[in-house]
């Protein structure tokens, strides 16, 4: 026999864990781009994605992102905290990777 309450509540606990991990990422994210600590992947090591951007184009993106660096409204000490902060909800998110393996797996309750 199912256990219908069971199989809700473990439902439930797997979709908020999963929407807490998603926004711990994307909040950490967001606070590495407001330090001005943009996530740049150069090209060249994608070069079987179906859509690769040229040297010019990277090189266009570097000066935008210089640019855009040097009119962020924040001061260094804020930049610093959004930095800490967006490295403090990956560490969250890393945690929380961690805490749910540890409860899938039986072996590491006894």
């Amino acid at each position: 026999m199912i256990d219908w309450l069971a199989l809700i509540t473990v439902t439930i606990a797997t979709i908020l864990s999963a929407c807490t991990v998603v926004a711990l990422c994307a909040l950490g994210l967001r606070f590495l781009a407001a330090a001005g600590r943009a996530v740049h992947v150069p090209p060249a090591e994608f070069t079987d994605a179906i859509a690769v951007i040229t040297p010019q184009e990277a090189e266009a993106y570097a000066k935008h992102a210089a640019k855009v660096a040097k009119r962020n409204p924040l001061t260094a000490t804020q930049r610093r905290l959004a930095a800490l902060a967006g490295y403090a909800c990956f560490g969250l998110c890393g945690f929380a990777v961690l805490f749910g393996i540890y409860l899938m797996v039986p072996i590491f309750h006894h």
